[in-house]
C-alpha cells in the first residue's frame, strides 16, 4: 500500500484539526511518514480534548468510581448502577456547550439526541432528562436568543421523541455572555443482564451503519469542542437533528437487542465513524476495517475525510455475527431505517480507511487511543485576596423577599419547563419546579430521585468546595425526596487548561468533587469535561455540574416541597452563622459548609420520610430561609407564619434579621408536619444529631416571618413569576 505523503502542516492547520505541534512531532515520529489529510483529520479529532481528555485524565482517576451498585463504571458510554429487581439505572451528562453557542436551537436539540443514544446504546430505554443551563445577564441582549433558542431546542427533541424532562436548573452569570453553558442528562432502565457494551469481539465480524444518511453538518465538532476560540467557526459544526427519525432508531435498536445477533453498539457522536469504530476496536483490543464508499450520504461528493468525521445525527454503529448481517438489515428495514455494511472486525490492531479499493487511511488502534498525551497540568492560584465583606443594606425585609424572588436566578422556572412534556411515559411523581424530581421506575415499587446542581458563585469564590457543595445540594435536594443517593455523573465546564489559572481551577473542582463524593458514599460513574469555554479570552466561571440519581425503595413514599394546610414548620440544621457569599449579598465569605453535617442531614430526612412524618420537605439554599419558605408556600398555594424572634432566634446581637433570614448557610431544610407528630420529629433529629426547632405554621393566604415580612401571596407570585 502506498499512501500520499502530504507535506507537513502548519501550526494554524494542526490547531484547526485540535492538535499541538509537539503532539504532531510525536505522531510523525511514531509512523516515520507524514500523516495524509484523512489520517490527520482523524488523529486530531480522537487526540482532541473532547474525545482525548488529555488535560483532565489524570485527574479524573481522583474520582471514586465503584460501590457495591456499580454495575458499570466510567469507560463506556453511560454508567450503570442497580437499582433492584434485576434492573439497573444507567446514566450520563454531556455538553453542547460550543455547538448551542453557535445556534443554540439545534445545539441544545442535538445534545439532548446525543444525550439520548448515549443511553439506548447501553440497552435502555431512556425514561427521564434533565438539563443544567448557564446564560449571560438578562439585559444583554444576546441573552434572549440564546436563552430561547437552548429552551425550544431541548423542548422540541425530548417532546418529540416522547421521553419527559423532569428536571434542571437555569442561572444567570455575566461571565457567559459570550459562551453558554448547555449540559444534558439522561436517565435510562435496563435489566441488568441485557446491559450493552461498545466492545469489538470476533475478528470477521460485521459492522452496520444504522440510521440517517451521512451529511456534512457536524463535520469536525471533536476539534471544535477543543478550539478556545469558537467565534472563530462557522455553522457547518452544528448538526441538525432528527427527533422523530431517532424515535425509530431508538425503538430498532432496542429491539433488534431480542435477538442476541448484535454483539456490541456504539453511538456517532463526537468524531462521528472514527471515533465509535475506533472506541470499539480499542475496548475488544482488535483493528477495524472500514469502507467509506459503503457509506449512505445525504449529500453529493462527500469525501472520505467528511464522511469519517461527520457528525450528522440520528446514527448507530452495529457489531453483529458474520453471517446475521441480512437478519438485522431486515429487522431495520421494518422501522424504514437503513442497516449499511460498512466494515468488519480485524485482529491487525489497525484502523484501516478504504474508499471503495483505495485505502486512503491506515493507522495502529493504539496510536489513536492509548498514545495520546495525558497532560500534567501547570496550575496557579490566583493571588492572595481579601475576601469581600458584606455591606449592609438598605432595603426592608420585606422589599428583599420580593427582589430575590423575582431575580434572575431565583424567579421561578415555569418559563422554560411548561415548553417540556414531564409527564409523557406516565411514570413521573414529583416533576420540574422542585430541588428533584421522582420518576417511578415502571412495573416496580422503585423510583428515582434526579437532580443536576452547581453554583457557579461558590465555584469562582473557591473552586473546590464550590464542587464539593454541588455534589452535596445535590444529594440533600434527593434526601428532600426520600431518595438515597446511588450515582453521580458529572459534566465539568472550564475554560482554556492550558491557562495555568483555569488548570487550578479544574484541579481544584477534581478533588472536590472526589472530597465529597467520598465523604457522601457516592460514586462517579460517568461524565464529560468540556473545556476551552471562553470567549475574547475571558473563561467562564469553573461550572463542575453534578447530576445525581437516587433510590427510592418505596416511590409511594416520595414528599414533595410544596405546603399543605395546618401543619408546623421544622428547620432542621445548625442556625445560620453569618452573611456571607449569596443571592442576597452578593460576594462575601463561602457560606458554612460541612459534609459530616449534610450525611447526618440526609439521613435524617430519609428516615423522617420513611416513617411517613414528614408532608414536605425543602432545602435551604439560594436565597435562604425566607426564599426556601416562600417556594413552598407559592408552590402549595399556602401561606405560612414563622414566629420570629421566639421561634428561631432571628435577631442578632444588633437587632439585625437578615442572616436568619437570607443566609446560605449549608446544611439546613425546612420539613412541614403533622402537629401530632412533632415530638416524633424532634426526637429523631436529636437520634441522628441535627439540630431542629419548630419555626412556624402553614396556613392563610400570606407569608409572614415575625414583624419583619408580611406580604400577600399574589404579591410574591407576581415577583416570582417574572420571566428573565
Amino acid at each position: 500500500m502506498t499512501l500520499l505523503q502530504p507535506a507537513a502542516p502548519t501550526e494554524q492547520q494542526l490547531r484547526a484539526v485540535g492538535l499541538l505541534p509537539a503532539e504532531y512531532a510525536h505522531i510523525r515520529a511514531r509512523l516515520g511518514r507524514e500523516p495524509n489529510p484523512v489520517e490527520l483529520g482523524m488523529l486530531g479529532a480522537m487526540w482532541s480534548e473532547h474525545c482525548g481528555y488529555k488535560h483532565s485524565r489524570r485527574l479524573l482517576k481522583l474520582l471514586p468510581t465503584s460501590g457495591p451498585r456499580v454495575v458499570q463504571g466510567p469507560g463506556e458510554n453511560a454508567g450503570a448502577v442497580q437499582v433492584g429487581d434485576g434492573l439497573a439505572a444507567v446514566l450520563k451528562m454531556e455538553s453542547h456547550n460550543h455547538p448551542s453557542a453557535v445556534e443554540p436551537f439545534q445545539g441544545a436539540a442535538t445534545g439532548v439526541g446525543g444525550i439520548l443514544r448515549d443511553i439506548f446504546t447501553m440497552g435502555a430505554r431512556p425514561v427521564a432528562l434533565l438539563d443544567s443551563l448557564r446564560f449571560g445577564l438578562p439585559s444583554d441582549p444576546r441573552t434572549a436568543y440564546l436563552l430561547g433558542g437552548v429552551i425550544g431546542g431541548i423542548g422540541h427533541y425530548g417532546n418529540c421523541i416522547g421521553v419527559p424532562t423532569v428536571g434542571g436548573e437555569i442561572s444567570f452569570d455575566a461571565h457567559y455572555a459570550g459562551n453558554p453553558i448547555v449540559n444534558a442528562m439522561c436517565v435510562g432502565i435496563v435489566e441488568t443482564e441485557r446491559l450493552m457494551r461498545a466492545q469489538a469481539s470476533g475478528a470477521g465480524n460485521v459492522l452496520l451503519l444504522v440510521g440517517a444518511d451521512t451529511g456534512r453538518d457536524g463535520l469536525q465538532g471533536a476539534a471544535f469542542a477543543s478550539n478556545d476560540d469558537p467565534e472563530a467557526s462557522h455553522r457547518g459544526v452544528v448538526q441538525v437533528g432528527n427527533p422523530f427519525l431517532e424515535k425509530l432508531l431508538l425503538e430498532a435498536c432496542l429491539g433488534v437487542l431480542e435477538g442476541g445477533t448484535v454483539l456490541a453498539m456504539q453511538d456517532l457522536g463526537a468524531a462521528g465513524l472514527t471515533s465509535s469504530s475506533i472506541e470499539m476496536a480499542a475496548r475488544g483490543g482488535l483493528g477495524v476495517e472500514i469502507d467509506t464508499a459503503c457509506v449512505p450520504r445525504r449529500e453529493h461528493g462527500l469525501t472520505p475525510f467528511e464522511v469519517m468525521l461527520s457528525e450528522s445525527q440520528e446514527r448507530m454503529l452495529l457489531l453483529v455475527h458474520a453471517g446475521a448481517e441480512a437478519a438485522v438489515q431486515r429487522h431495520f428495514a421494518r422501522w424504514d431505517l437503513h442497516a449499511a455494511i460498512v466494515g468488519r472486525v480485524t485482529d491487525d490492531g489497525l484502523l484501516r480507511v478504504r474508499d471503495g479499493r483505495e485505502v486512503v487511511a491506515e493507522l495502529p488502534i493504539s496510536l489513536l487511543v492509548d498514545e495520546v498525551p495525558a497532560y500534567e497540568l501547570q496550575t496557579e492560584p490566583p493571588a492572595e485576596r481579601s475576601v469581600p465583606t458584606v455591606t449592609k443594606t438598605f432595603e426592608t425585609p420585606n422589599e428583599a423577599l420580593l427582589r430575590l424572588l423575582g431575580s434572575a436566578n431565583l424567579c421561578s422556572r415555569r418559563f422554560a419547563f411548561r415548553q417540556y412534556d414531564s409527564t409523557v411515559q406516565g411514570n413521573t411523581v414529583v416533576g420540574p419546579g422542585g430541588g428533584a424530581a421522582v420518576v417511578r421506575v415502571e412495573g416496580t415499587r422503585y423510583g428515582l430521585g434526579l437532580s443536576t446542581d452547581c453554583n457557579p458563585r461558590y465555584c469562582r469564590l473557591d473552586p473546590r468546595q464550590g464542587a464539593a457543595q454541588a455534589v452535596a445540594e445535590a444529594a440533600r435536594n434527593l434526601a428532600c425526596v426520600g431518595a438515597r443517593p446511588i450515582a453521580v455523573t458529572d459534566c465539568l465546564n472550564f475554560g482554556n487548561p492550558e491557562k495555568p489559572s483555569v488548570a487550578w481551577q479544574l484541579t481544584e473542582a477534581i478533588h472536590g468533587l472526589a472530597d465529597a463524593c467520598r465523604a457522601l458514599e457516592v460514586p462517579v460513574v460517568s461524565g464529560n469535561v468540556s473545556l476551552y469555554n471562553e470567549s475574547g479570552g475571558r473563561a467562564i466561571p469553573p461550572t463542575p455540574t453534578v447530576g445525581m440519581v437516587g433510590l427510592l425503595e418505596d416511590v409511594s413514599l416520595a414528599v414533595g416541597a410544596a405546603f399543605g394546610p395546618d401543619a408546623v414548620l421544622v428547620l432542621l440544621g445548625e442556625p445560620p452563622g453569618g452573611l456571607g457569599a449569596g443571592e442576597y449579598a452578593g460576594d462575601g465569605p463561602f457560606p458554612r459548609f460541612d459534609l459530616e453535617a449534610e450525611r447526618r442531614l440526609g439521613n435524617l430526612l430519609r428516615a423522617l420520610i420513611q416513617a411517613r412524618l414528614v408532608r414536605s420537605a425543602q432545602d435551604v439554599a439560594d436565597g435562604g430561609l425566607a426564599v426556601a419558605v416562600a417556594e413552598c408556600a407559592l408552590l402549595g398555594h399556602i401561606g405560612a407564619t414563622l414566629t420570629g424572634d421566639e421561634g428561631c432566634g432571628m435577631r442578632d446581637e444588633h437587632g439585625s434579621v437578615e442572616v436568619a433570614l437570607f443566609s446560605e448557610d449549608q446544611g439546613r431544610a425546612v420539613v412541614t408536619c403533622a402537629q401530632d407528630d412533632l415530638a416524633a420529629v424532634l426526637a429523631q433529629a436529636a437520634t441522628f444529631g441535627v439540630p431542629a426547632m419548630a419555626v412556624g405554621t402553614t396556613g392563610g393566604d400570606r407569608v409572614r416571618f415575625g414583624t419583619d415580612i408580611d406580604v400577600p401571596l399574589e404579591a410574591l407570585r407576581r415577583a416570582w413569576e417574572t420571566v428573565p
